[in-house]
């Protein structure tokens, strides 16, 4: 029971920041399931730890979408004038992983279901976190996946995914998911 209220006190967490958003303090509905997500992508990039010879082409940390962007505005609106790493944080939407060489966060948006083995493998050694919808996502080899639980929004980490790229998964971010797998 203990692990379920600090679990639910990270995860409340996890939200305050997208919630002082201009763009979603002003809605007094409640958030909708891509708003979830996309605060949880910026979240992820503050739980990751990539390597320290890793290196990027870019001093911005970019969040990049590959194929039929689901965020909208959300995304551009949670993650402006944020800083990750002491680096600006963007969004970037891309149309294949040859884009991909500046993307810290990649979501893979399920338009892309039929290419998902070729992405993943294009990925592979990038150090690029990996993020998508569904279960399915993480056994086949993607590293998080955003799963409805009882109408909330949650993710599964696959952990054998992420030490294979030599990412470190801070264990706040897997104390906060409904299921990691080795």
């Amino acid at each position: 029971m203990v692990r379920h209220a600090a679990a639910g006190a990270l995860l409340a967490g996890f939200l305050v920041i997208p919630a002082s958003s201009t763009h979603v303090a002003a809605q007094s509905r409640p958030l909708a399931t891509h708003e979830v997500e996309a605060a949880y992508l910026y979240q992820i990039g503050r739980y990751v730890e990539w390597p320290a010879d890793q290196r990027w082409e870019s001093d911005t940390f970019f969040i990049c979408v590959l194929g039929a962007d689901p965020f909208g505005s959300a995304l551009d609106e949670i993650v402006k004038g944020k800083v990750i790493a002491g680096q600006p944080v963007a969004p970037k939407r891309i149309l294949g992983p040859s884009e991909s060489q500046d993307c810290r966060i990649l979501f893979v948006s399920p338009s892309e279901e039929g290419r998902l083995p070729m992405i993943l493998q294009a990925l592979e050694g990038t150090g690029t976190v990996t993020v998508s919808r569904g279960p399915q996502f993480t056994r086949r080899g993607g590293m998080i996946a955003f799963v409805n639980d009882d109408r909330k929004v949650r993710f599964v980490v696959n952990l054998a995914a992420a030490k294979k790229a030599r990412l470190q998964l801070s264990s706040q971010l897997l104390r906060v998911a409904i299921s990691v797998d080795q």
